[in-house]
């Protein structure tokens, strides 16, 4: 009898399972969104290798906002690369890149200009690299080769390029052994890597691989005296990810000089630690956006508990009459709380076909998934929202005096 009140004033119950609809709803695009970026990241980071490690002057992970006592340190030096390479066990190789762009400063950061005849390329990444970086199975090359460790140490001008800077340069040709112009200086090209499949980075991010015209780093050193700073990336061995973290730590400490119990002057991050620093970042804007989303619900059981209460006294000599023929309390209680519920669980039902259908079109432009606990989650959560918000509307229609109502008009 009650589901038929419902369904005879649609319209008004729609309006009032609105904010659950909308609630549930903003529930499952956020769900999908942020794990939808979590899985795309962890399979970026990844692709970079498991048993990664990154050594920079200050955390190279997330850290958007490095202190001016971290901007003021040592760079890393090429000799500091070296050392990791020869004197940690735990590691299986170690490479040193130098840039004259600045990789910290985003899309708009200043490029050196890569020239072939009439045709410029502004937005490459230059940048010098040691041989040993190719090995560590970061790159794949799609035509050609890399450098060697001979022409790093002979400082040849020749560059391994990627597939954007080789579809820019060489529309209609092949770039293989075509001279190419960088700062006033001729370089052969030898390699061109495969497309990379980026997210981490936008189009014009001096980070995208796609972008990156490699040379051997004793070849850039020599070319750009005036750039110290430098980035290194190091793989340990399987299995030794802590001892190699360690051994790396420890050597810097002593080759950097820095006091037995001060913090250490360098910054050195792994892929999980880093992949960890997004999914902490990640899971803030979650936690946000569900307590936003969560007035939408807040709402919502507000005019469900309304609604309800309107609906005693409109059907009071119901009540009245049900309890006359032997109704007790908790009948009464029971009737109202699952028409409560079923307005709240169809508002979630509504809310999840509706946020997985938005989570769909945004899958066009970005990545999104729905978790399977996102949709169970949105529902027990809308049908417990209803059970609360009844229980005074249906406490109050439970206590009414059978003899009072039934006198009402």
């Amino acid at each position: 009898m009650g589901l038929d009140t419902l369904w005879q004033h649609k319209l008004r119950s729609l309006l009032t399972i609105l904010g659950v609809v909308i609630g549930t709803m903003t529930v499952i695009v956020i769900a999908a969104f942020v794990s939808g970026i979590d899985a795309r990241v962890s399979k970026e980071i990844e692709s970079f290798g498991t048993n990664s490690i990154y050594i920079y002057r200050f955390d190279p992970g997330f850290n958007f906002n490095p202190s001016q006592e971290e901007r003021m340190r040592k760079p890393l030096s090429y000799e500091d690369n070296e050392a990791i390479g020869s004197e940690c066990p735990a590691i299986i190789y170690s490479a040193a890149f130098m840039s004259p762009v600045d990789f910290f400063g985003g899309s708009f950061t200043q490029r050196v200009n890569v020239r072939y005849r009439d045709i410029e390329m502004t937005n490459a990444a230059v940048q010098g690299a040691s041989p040993s970086y190719f090995k560590m199975g970061v790159t794949n090359i799609g035509e050609g080769r890399y450098f060697t460790d001979a022409e790093n140490e002979h400082h040849a001008n020749v560059l391994v390029i990627g597939c954007d800077v080789a579809n820019t340069l060489f529309p209609f040709s092949d770039a293989l052994d075509k001279e190419v112009t960088i700062n006033g200086r001729s370089y052969r090209v030898i390699g061109i890597l495969t497309e990379r499949d980026v997210f981490l980075v936008g189009a014009e991010d001096p980070n995208n691989e796609n972008k990156a015209v490699y040379m051997p780093y004793l070849t850039l050193r020599k070319s750009y005296p005036e750039v110290k700073d430098n980035f290194v990336m190091a793989q340990a061995r399987p299995g030794q990810m802590q001892q190699a973290v360690e051994e790396v730590r420890e050597l810097l400490r002593r080759r950097r000089k820095v006091a037995y119990g001060a913090p250490d002057n360098f910054g050195v991050s792994t892929s999980e630690q880093i992949l960890s620093q997004f999914g902490a970042i990640t899971g803030g804007v979650f936690a946000l956006m569900v307590a936003i989303s969560s007035v939408g619900l807040l709402i919502g059981g507000i005019g469900v508990m309304n609604i309800m209460l309107v609906s005693v006294t409109e059907r009071t000599r119901e009540i009245g009459v049900r309890k006359a023929i032997g109704a007790r309390r908790r009948d009464i209680i029971i009737q109202f709380l699952i028409e409560a519920a079923t307005l709240t669980g169809l508002g979630g039902l509504l809310g999840i076909i509706a946020g997985c259908l938005i989570a769909l079109l945004i899958k066009m432009i970005m990545p999104t998934y729905i978790p399977l606990w996102a949709p169970i989650v949105g529902f027990i959560v809308s049908v417990g929202l209803g059970l609360t918000f009844g229980l005074w509307p249906a406490w109050k229609a439970a206590r009414l005096n059978p003899i009072e109502a039934l006198r009402y008009e």
